[in-house]
């Protein structure tokens, strides 16, 4: 149990750092590439607006704005923007934060583009502008026209951000080189990546160390409870010895009475939890205790099954079993013995007077399935079945002690089941039919 909260204190943590660092990564590198994209997109702009060039080094910023409100770029460059009617919009574009190539001199000379004119069909029919040496006039062409069959404004061709734009006789498709750029988008990514891993493996060594340390008070208060319960089992066993043995005499000396009886009966019922509570304290012993073996499973289960069969019939129950012969198991062959007892014992005590009862063991690859279904009284409620195997956990919640559990059995059950690696589950077939399946 201690070794299984440890192992989830860990992988929580770990799933949480790696939520945390999945975000943050997935953010930066969104970010980053947008960014990259933006870029790109105000220099196809710019060049869609000087018809597939950049615009001479001389211009100013408010030479192009007017260029493209008025369309005459004769108007005196001396005039202020202040003169000119410029939008509000445009207005803002004459900032400083204005991101376009004007911003920078060099931007020019360091961006690699070329411009194709193509006609309404689609055909490239001239090479406007070729700022770019990796690419030749015909390689220019092809990417044009396969480009433009993507019906596309905007996109990625490769490492190449292209623009469609309309012209008077046909189109016009401007590439822009992005490959330094989408380059150090990537390897942003990357950096990114090798880090938050070493950060993970940093975050899961400290957790490793310091998990042992967070769940050393539970582990002490959990080994104490198991101790307490082992020496109690056993303190406990003498006197109910002593009074068992005092009962006889009294029986011996005035005969069987309804009070000796019930006080054989208590001490059975008694003797009965503490056998269970002790056995469940050794089975989540972290040393193991079973002694394996290679058994018959088909034929245990049926000899297993035939006392809890006659008792069915006592109680009107109709009992019957489907079990596959010829299947053998690897276990401890007293502790698989008494979880099959306990999952009849559960069903033979809750089924109705008229209620069905069915075993069934089936073999299927390299695991086997042991079921026990019944019908109970009461609608059966999920959150009832979240709790079957919780130690002491009743659904009748009056805990009537005519049915003669204490709601340890199942707890027994499941910690058999887990020491043999198997998974136990409870599930309601139908509001008043219960299935407990065992898988081992």
């Amino acid at each position: 149990m201690i070794k299984k909260l440890r192992l989830k204190l860990i992988a929580v943590s770990m799933l949480a750092m790696f939520i945390v660092l999945a975000t943050i990564i997935t953010a930066i590198n969104i970010i980053n590439y947008n960014k990259a994209v933006s870029d790109a997109d105000s220099i196809l702009s710019v060049l869609e607006q000087n018809e597939g060039k950049f615009p001479e080094p001389g211009r100013r910023r408010e030479d192009f704005l007017r260029e493209e409100m008025t369309g005459d770029a004769t108007s005196d460059p001396s005039t202020e923007s202040r003169e000119l009617n410029i939008s509000a919009p445009r207005q803002d574009l004459m900032k400083d934060d204005f991101r376009d190539p004007f911003n920078s001199p060099e931007t020019r000379y360091e961006s690699r583009f070329f411009s194709i004119l193509l006609d309404e069909n689609g055909n490239a029919t001239e090479n406007i502008s070729m700022q770019i040496a990796a690419i030749d006039d015909q390689g220019a062409f092809e990417m044009a026209e396969e480009t433009f069959t993507r019906n596309k404004q905007k996109g990625f061709y490769e490492n190449y951000r292209f623009l469609r734009a309309k012209t008077d006789d046909g189109y016009m498709m401007i590439f822009l080189d992005c490959t330094r750029s989408l380059g150090n988008v990537r390897n942003t990514l990357l950096i990114s990546i090798l880090v938050s891993l070493l950060g993970l493996g940093a975050v899961f060594l400290l957790v490793l160390i310091f998990s042992r340390r967070i769940v050393a008070p539970v582990s002490e208060s959990y080994e104490k409870q198991k101790e307490f319960i082992t020496n109690a089992g056993h303190e406990i066993k003498t006197p109910l010895s002593i009074i068992a043995a005092d009962a006889e005499v009294i029986e011996m000396d005035t005969g069987e009475t309804e009070w000796t009886a019930d006080i054989k009966s208590q001490i059975k019922r008694l003797t009965s939890l503490t056998n269970d509570l002790v056995f469940l304290a050794k089975m989540e012993e972290s040393v193991k205790a079973n002694v394996m073996s290679d058994f018959s499973l088909s034929e245990l289960t049926e000899e297993t099954v035939k006392p809890f069969g006659s008792r069915a019939k006592t109680g009107k129950i109709t009992f019957a079993n489907d079990i596959a012969e010829n299947i053998s198991y690897n276990g401890d062959k007293a502790s698989i013995e008494k979880l099959i007892s306990i999952l009849l014992d559960n069903a033979v005590k809750y089924t109705p007077e008229g209620g069905y009862i069915y075993t069934s063991l089936s073999g299927q690859k390299n695991k086997v399935v042991l079921s026990v279904s019944n019908t109970v009284k009461d609608d059966l409620i999920q959150d009832d079945l979240d709790h079957f195997f919780d130690r002491f956990y009743r659904s009748d919640k009056s805990r009537n002690s005519k049915t003669g559990g204490y709601g340890i059995g199942l707890s027994v059950a499941k910690a058999i089941t887990e020491r043999h690696k198997g998974r136990i589950r409870a599930y309601a077939k139908d509001k008043n039919f219960l299935v407990i399946e065992v898988i081992l």
